[in-house]
């Protein structure tokens, strides 16, 4: 098996990844996945949920870069990129990975502002008199 790349995408964040076999090793942005989110450990365990659901956690090297958004799209972009290299590299893991939700592309982004209110549904607050 060699190198496979893949796009992962969530709100404003965009993720390429690179997984190729290895030894359980987690790079993102130049960072280990320990230093790249600090203590925020519910966020680690989703980006490497695919690993998990594949078996793989030991067997490849993750290397991604993510940019746009904040660091929770971001993370959840590498697992959508690494769910993506994974159903690409063998076709067996996608069985595993498609009732998961995990190469679903979750769409929601923030809605736009609309003109005569605060927020994009929050209306100024009310005067009677």
């Amino acid at each position: 098996m060699a190198t496979t790349y893949a796009t992962g995408k969530r709100k404003s964040a965009v993720a390429k990844v690179w997984v190729r076999p290895g030894s359980g090793k987690i790079i993102v942005n130049g960072a280990d996945l320990n230093s790249w989110l600090g203590g925020h450990e519910a966020i680690k365990l989703k980006v490497i949920q695919p690993l998990i659901e594949t078996k793989q956690e030991k067997s490849v090297d993750v290397r991604a870069s993510a940019a746009g958004g904040g660091y929770s799209a971001q993370a959840e972009a590498v697992r959508h990129g690494i769910a993506r290299a994974l159903a690409k590299m063998d076709a067996k893991f996608r069985k595993d990975l498609k009732p998961k939700g995990l190469l679903t592309r979750d769409s929601r982004v923030v809605e736009r502002k609309k003109f005569g209110k605060r927020k994009a549904r929050r209306s100024p607050q009310f005067s009677k008199r």
